[in-house]
């Protein structure tokens, strides 16, 4: 007699975003005052596809987002946070450079659960799912709370000192602010279906926030996003057919099994090269860069919080995720 494994799923989402909306002409407004350079009116738009984003205000930090997104899931879980025994922050973005920003939330939450941090850029959200769900499979844990809070607006260059400077940049002006959390438990059928991911770590050099580490601790000019967003496309273009290829081979399922697929969005160019490379069908995305910007690893989480009350048992939801360093991550959810 065969014997099922258990199944671990998604029982509760949500998101937060911060009320301060900034148009990209604002943005681009504020880089030229910023630089003195003279930019085309409308640049930043029409190179990014990106009308608005938003973007925290002062007091406010990616555990603030973290929280407000952890507050909503756990209200439509409808749990108190002392059920919770595992709270992964997986963002990143940071508080602080220690303790934990987990920690920070946990405390805010008032859970007592196991808390830690774990990231990996914009695929943080999605290696949060992968661990908290390994950690319930193997016995670890019961429930977990997986986070995130991203606040990449406080990493963009708004004084480039030259054109140069503004091109290393310039995937800087992507971005936009966000937090959101799921619950994770065991659960009678469907679940996470199936997880795979794609490392190619010899990229790591294409794009990032060198500061805060050990190589540079200090120092402002290392606090700013920085790298080629056309680079880490070409890296993505190479590796990213690979995964979706084995996932559909591994499952079976073609695109059509799926309510929804959920992808990561850094502009709307590169979505629609995601579209063209892929055959994916677009009216099943959830689309959110125009309106949002770059999340960062918040963007699955707040497309997912977006369309959870539609979805009904039995729907299937794949969730793709790109991220510097460079990997690539896909999960397949079935909701139960």
């Amino acid at each position: 007699m065969d014997i099922q494994p258990p199944a671990v799923g998604i029982t509760a989402s949500g998101s937060c975003l911060p009320a301060r909306q900034l148009t990209t002409q604002q943005l681009q407004d504020a880089v030229g005052a910023g630089s003195g350079l003279h930019l085309a009116d409308g640049m930043f738009e029409k190179i990014t596809g990106i009308r608005t984003r938003r973007f925290v205000a002062e007091g406010e930090y990616a555990s603030t987002l973290a929280i407000g997104a952890a507050r909503t899931a756990l209200e439509h879980a409808a749990l108190d946070p002392l059920e919770i025994d595992l709270l992964l922050f997986a963002s990143a973005t940071r508080d602080l450079a220690e303790p934990a920003t987990a920690h920070v939330v946990q405390a805010a939450l008032g859970s007592r659960a196991h808390a830690l941090d774990l990231s990996n850029a914009c695929n943080s959200f999605v290696n949060g799912i992968d661990t908290a769900r390994a950690m319930i499979l193997a016995g670890r844990a019961r429930r977990a709370l997986v986070v995130t809070g991203e606040t990449p607006s406080r990493a963009v260059r708004l004084s480039p000192a030259d054109l140069d400077e503004l091109r290393d940049g310039f995937a800087g002006y992507t971005f936009g602010d966000a937090g959101a959390a799921v619950v994770l438990e065991a659960v009678p059928r469907g679940g996470i279906l199936d997880i795979d991911t794609e490392t190619a770590s010899e990229h790591w050099t294409l794009g990032g926030i060198p500061g805060g580490g050990s190589r540079h601790p200090r120092g402002d000019e290392h606090t700013y996003f920085r790298g080629s967003g056309r680079e880490l496309r070409s890296v993505f273009e190479k590796i990213g057919a690979d995964i979706l290829t084995r996932v559909a081979r591994r499952t079976g399922f073609g695109w059509d099994a799926y309510a929804r697929i959920l992808v990561h969005q850094v502009t709307l160019p590169y979505l629609e090269r995601f579209l063209e490379l892929t055959g994916a069908p677009a009216d099943r995305l959830v689309v959110t860069v125009p309106e949002l910007g770059n999340l960062a690893s918040a963007t699955l989480g707040v497309q997912l919080a977006r369309i959870h009350p539609e979805l009904r048992t039995g729907d299937r939801v794949l969730m793709i995720g790109l991220g510097g360093g460079v990997s690539l991550m896909t999960i397949v959810w079935e909701v139960s």
